[in-house]
């Protein structure tokens, strides 16, 4: 199976997700199934069945969790940072809209830990495969639904 790039922060996240998933949402779930066996018959014990619905979807998310770590191919930035100031997985850039001047910065991550709201944007979006190997003060043309956009790289980081 092919390796998943992933940063040292969103494996870290996993991990914390996946002991709280085995920890305490797994015995919690397993408390409810029992309490609710005992009211009597299972055939509709709305309790029973909701608590083994929700014993399946920890239980998924467990086994999905457990695959990703598995098959991640952790990549600590701090230690890869290169020396001629390009753009990479796991870089921090500062990009300017040239049309509206307007200014983004984005963390480029793997696809998991991907949430545009923070501004992690995945390794495979067309703004991460657009800015992926210019340099600062490069312009990057981004292929978006409304035509190509011109961004200037302000800025590169490794954090």
């Amino acid at each position: 199976m092919n390796k998943i790039p992933m940063t040292l922060n969103g494996a870290k996240k996993l991990r914390k997700e996946l002991e709280r998933l085995k920890n305490f949402q797994r015995p919690a779930i397993i408390r409810a199934i029992a309490e609710a066996r005992e009211y009597g018959d299972l055939k509709e014990n709305a309790e029973y069945h909701a608590a083994r619905e929700q014993q399946g979807f920890c239980e998924g998310r467990i086994k999905q969790i457990e695959s990703k770590l598995s098959n991640a191919q952790i990549i600590d930035i701090t230690k890869l940072a290169p020396s001629n100031g390009q753009v990479i997985f796991g870089a921090t850039v500062t990009i300017e809209n040239l049309d509206s001047q307007e200014k983004q910065t984005y963390c480029i991550v793997g696809d998991d830990e991907a949430d545009f709201k923070q501004n992690l944007i995945s390794i495979n979006s067309p703004i991460a495969r657009g800015l992926v190997g210019k340099n600062k003060e490069d312009v990057a043309i981004i292929q978006t639904p409304g035509g190509e956009v011109e961004y200037k790289i302000l800025n590169i980081e490794y954090l």
